[in-house]
């Protein structure tokens, strides 16, 4: 669908006493998307959570913590069931995960605090001497650490304070021993060694050797980490044991809490209450019928409006929402709108009076993308930009019919084709979040458009057997790279500049019809200016008004004779259209584009307009990056196999065809194909004995994994940009507020 799903606001009044059941019972439905009230009307305060609201919080805050602590997601186990006692056997199970919890990171911090005791050893194991020789002295300083032997002797050496010393090393490590003068400070040999680098390292306390040491800390390091082994192996054990359990409470509580805070959104006095929210127009019934069913005459819904919005969420028309009436449409005016909407609500009892319709609250309807099928998995292409808006046209279906075409047109591939598709149908088969099954199906739809072009190009991982086999031939299309087909490549650029026309006039349309609430003029002059302008410029430029300054190919690609790629008879447009069709309609489209951008800036929309004119031309030209694609691609694939197979030319000048060697390579001078072989261009690694084929190999399968993957990028990202860029930059604004119903998850991801 172009149009998100059609959304009403309602107001549910009532009575404090019944408002627990109406909650509940809105809650069951999940089909509400509550607004928040802001205080704003006389005698209405916003309303208390039910009692019990923060002993539950606190409750669903301990089960998370638990949850967290045991690693348990929701998908590891089904929710169980909630008996009799559950409070306390949650209690048990807090207590013994908590002791364990605690316990493991007591342990943690311990084995913690021996890795840094071994790793602080290490140096003195180098050394090769005891620690107890190390410290305790009363008449000499030991210090050792890390540092060049000779940078450390020197300064120690050269210090006033230091009467005598010795060094000892080892790998890296150096210990000194110094003897300090009388009249040294203390710790001298610290001081002389200010300004050398060096490590100084702790001697630890003890007087075991560093091997002993060591030992002995490995000894724990082990016994620690068995423990550890033994405190997860238990909490895995809880995890078995009660992860139905806690999913099932975490579930209560998360619906205690979420219908016991409700009222903070809703408008009460002390005998009334009154909650507001969006639904889905086609479930309105469904919403009265329960209510009624729940609470009887208690409260009153009322369908408050049914209405297209603009870009600020107000509605432009709103319909007859009487449903017992046959309706109609009653065009409003913002202003009128923005007043109706902040007129006050009378606490009288139980009721809202404003005289008449009243939107009591004012905010915009959230967006439900109302897209099914095969559209559906493109919405994540349109949500990398944003959501649409609910006054906005819902591109989706567009990205269905021109994304997976662009970028099969542009690879064109069987091979590659069937990989894709292969790899798009794995990742939708084998996985179950949206985002990678929406990807997978994306990837399957250009896959399948790959293959289809790839026929019809008849090439295979680059080669060109396809077409004979298929179309015993010559296949319907060529993608230009070689010289007997080169007029192909030119005809490339004229089907990527009408791809474009085309891509743009359909941004044009639908700006036109986002832009009608603003009036038809408005419309126009923010979309349709621009459309005659393009078009008009285009028609022009097909003309042959002029047509000495343009390229041939203009008139010869859809013409007749050899030149053409396709024979269709266009030749170009009459120097008469030119002058009187595509000129008028230019100038037409610039004066009132050129008048709309002066409505909007003044004066100096005239500079603004004249300048952004010329985009008539860039953004068309933009669309040439398909046939450079084709292109590239193309040589890519065919250098890659040039390299493995060998190629050899028959014919000459632009009547050349080039042919893979994947028999034998001919000669010069023989026939092939029915033709003389007039040129070898490459031997091939496949014709030069069995290590240079082996080689060969390689490089044709990591060629076409290169190509493959390039393709992605090349072709993918350009076909993307072309939408966002291009296309989407026509009309598509984006900003729309997901829908969230009260009572739980349903996004248009899961209708």
């Amino acid at each position: 669908m172009l149009r998100p799903e059609r959304m009403s606001k309602v107001s549910v009044t009532g009575s404090r006493g019944v408002m627990p059941t109406v909650i509940e019972t809105v809650h069951d439905l999940s089909l509400v998307h509550l607004s928040d009230y802001d205080g704003s009307w006389e005698g209405f305060d916003n309303g208390d959570p039910i009692e019990g609201a923060e002993n539950a919080s606190e409750k669903l805050v301990t089960v998370r913590a638990l949850e967290s602590t045991l690693d348990l997601s929701a998908d590891e186990a089904e929710p169980g069931t909630l008996e009799d006692g559950w409070e306390q056997r949650l209690e048990e199970i807090r207590t013994r995960i908590n002791e364990l919890d605690d316990r493991r990171a007591e342990i943690n911090d311990e084995l913690r605090q021996v890795n840094e005791k071994i790793d602080r050893v290490a140096p003195f194991a180098e050394l090769g001497i005891d620690l107890d020789l190390l410290s305790g002295y009363e008449t000499v300083d030991v210090l050792v650490g890390e540092g060049s032997l000779e940078e450390v002797e020197a300064a120690v050496s050269a210090s006033d304070d230091i009467r005598a010393f010795e060094t000892f090393t080892g790998g890296n490590v150096v210990a000194v021993v110094a003897a300090p003068a009388e009249s040294a400070d203390e710790n001298p040999i610290d001081d002389a060694l200010v300004g050398v680098e060096f490590t100084r390292y702790e001697v630890p306390d003890t007087d075991q050797s560093p091997d002993d040491y060591v030992a002995d800390l490995e000894s724990r390091q082990r016994d620690l980490e068995s423990q550890l082994d033994e405190i997860d192996a238990e909490l895995e054990e809880i995890k078995r044991e009660e992860a139905g359990f806690l999913l099932r409470v975490e579930e209560e509580l998360t619906i205690e809490v979420q219908q016991a805070e409700a009222p903070l959104q809703f408008a009460t006095t002390d005998h009334a209450f009154v909650a507001e929210g969006w639904l889905p127009t086609e479930e309105y019934d469904r919403l009265v019928a329960t209510l009624n069913d729940a609470v009887g005459d208690s409260v009153e819904v009322e369908e408050l409006v049914r209405a297209d919005y603009n870009d600020e969420g107000y509605p432009t028309r709103t319909e007859d929402v009487d449903h017992g009436g046959s309706g109609g449409a009653e065009e409003t005016t913002e202003e009128e709108e923005r007043e109706v909407a902040t007129q006050e609500a009378i606490a009288d009892g139980g009721t809202t009076a404003a005289g008449g319709d009243v939107v009591t609250m004012v905010d915009e309807p959230p967006v439900i993308q109302d897209n099914t099928g095969p559209a559906k998995p493109f919405e994540f292409l349109l949500r990398l930009i944003d959501r649409p808006k609910y006054s906005e046209l819902d591109p989706t279906v567009v990205l269905l019919l021109t994304f997976p075409a662009f970028y099969g047109f542009m690879l064109g591939d069987l091979g590659y084709g069937m990989i894709y598709t292969a790899a798009g149908f794995l990742m939708y088969s084998r996985f179950d979040e949206d985002i990678i099954r929406s990807l997978g199906a994306i990837g399957m739809w250009a896959g399948g458009f790959t293959m289809l072009f790839g026929v019809l190009y008849g090439e295979f991982f680059g080669m060109h057997f396809l077409g004979e086999v298929v179309f015993g031939g010559s296949p319907p299309l060529h993608k230009g790279l070689q010289p007997v087909y080169a007029n192909y490549g030119q005809t490339w650029l004229m089907v990527s500049v009408l791809i474009g026309l085309a891509h743009l006039t359909l941004g044009y349309a639908f700006g036109f019809v986002n832009d009608l609430d603003h009036g038809v003029g408005d419309a126009f002059l923010e979309n349709g200016s621009w459309a005659l302008l393009m078009i008009g410029v285009w028609v022009w430029i097909f003309s042959h008004h002029g047509e000495g300054v343009k390229p041939e190919f203009l008139y010869t690609s859809f013409g007749n004779g050899s030149e053409a790629a396709f024979e269709l008879g266009f030749t170009g447009f009459a120097t008469e259209v030119g002058m009187y069709v595509g000129l008028p309609l230019a100038a037409l489209g610039f004066v009132t584009m050129v008048y709309g951008e002066v409505k909007h800036y003044g004066g100096l929309g005239i500079i603004i307009g004249a300048l952004e004119s010329f985009n008539v031309l860039g953004d068309v030209l933009s669309y040439l990056r398909i046939a450079a694609v084709i292109l590239a691609k193309a040589g890519m694939a065919f250098v890659v196999n040039m390299l493995f197979f060998g190629v050899y030319v028959t014919g000459e000048d632009e009547h050349a065809e080039w042919h893979f060697a994947t028999g034998h390579m001919p000669e010069v001078g023989a026939t092939s194909h029915g033709h003389e072989v007039t040129e070898v261009m490459f031997g091939g690694l496949l014709h030069g004995g069995i290590g240079l084929t082996l080689l060969g190999v390689i490089v044709l399968v990591l060629g076409h994994i290169v190509v493959l993957l390039l393709g992605i990028t090349s072709a993918g990202l350009q076909g993307i940009r072309l939408e966002y860029v291009e296309f989407f930059n026509r009309f598509y604004e984006g900003g729309g507020r997901t829908f969230e119903p009260f009572g739980g998850i349903r996004s248009d991801d899961e209708k």
